[in-house]
């Protein structure tokens, strides 16, 4: 059996950055000023860290997906009827090169996906940002796909203040009954949210007063925000909405891939 990828360790200035290519390609760790920026609730492959979601953001219904008047079925999870999340967060990914400061990695689609495919990630750590870009790669024919990052930001910075969330949308986009946007687009109530926005004006504001500020900046269409736990919460940039392969379908082709770029830049308030 062939050994396990072993991390990758990124430092800019007072920030450090560890990736994990065994575990999903993931964000394993971001230390800014010695404030751990990523956590988890639970050892489940979507429960830590910061993960990448592709061929499709958030959730497929009834992982159905339909295309040209065929149903392909695609994986669902233990806790609801849906797809969830993609199929790359539970795979080894590739590393196509390493800098001190820089990396990227690559995850081919396995035989869940009907169309042969890749996805590739690059990070690029600065003293005062981490820039993430993904491409979603068809390498033969057509196929919708959407792109998105799934991180866990944890709820307080050691005794601080709690996390202070400012965002800026035109719209909430109304779920039904089975939990899936139904594309109503409406106001936004007051949360917790497990929600899908759209009109979406960033930067995102995460706040630990007296600790730090984290602005996510995005080029995506979409924005998912889940704070329905205590310990942590979610900001979900997604080049479409949940199910959006259905809805709202994007298609990626050999000559023309489907791209997404996040940027995360930080101010620190005080030293831990």
């Amino acid at each position: 059996m062939p050994s396990a990828p072993p991390l990758l360790r990124l430092e800019a200035g007072d920030a450090r950055l560890t990736i994990d290519p065994a575990d999903g390609g993931r964000l394993a760790s971001l230390v800014v000023a010695g404030h751990e920026l990523l956590t988890g609730v639970g050892p489940g492959v979507t429960d830590h860290g910061c993960f990448v979601m592709a061929p499709w953001a958030g959730r497929i219904r009834d992982g159905v997906l339909r295309v040209d008047g065929v149903e392909h079925h695609l994986p669902t999870v233990r806790t609801h009827p849906h797809a969830g999340h993609g199929l790359v967060l539970d795979r080894p990914w590739e590393v196509l090169d390493a800098t001190a400061t820089t990396a990227a990695l690559a995850c081919a689609l396995d035989g869940r996906w009907p169309w042969p495919g890749r996805v590739v990630a690059e990070v690029d750590l600065s003293e005062g940002a981490l820039v993430q870009r993904l491409r979603l790669e068809a390498t033969q024919a057509p196929f919708p796909g959407t792109l998105g990052w799934h991180p866990w930001f944890p709820r307080q910075l050691g005794s601080g203040e709690p996390l202070a969330l400012q965002l800026d949308v035109g719209a909430m986009l109304r779920r039904d009954a089975a939990g899936i946007p139904d594309g109503t687009h409406v106001p936004v109530p007051d949360g917790p949210w497990d929600d899908c926005f759209v009109e979406v004006r960033w930067p995102v504001r995460l706040r630990w007063a007296g600790a730090l500020s984290l602005m996510v900046h995005a080029d995506t269409d979409a924005l998912v925000v889940y704070d329905e736990r205590t310990a942590a919460l979610c900001v979900e940039p997604q080049t479409g909405p949940p199910d959006g392969p259905n809805t709202a379908p994007r298609m990626v082709t050999p000559d023309d891939p489907l791209a997404a770029t996040t940027r995360w830049a930080w101010q620190v308030e005080a030293v831990a």
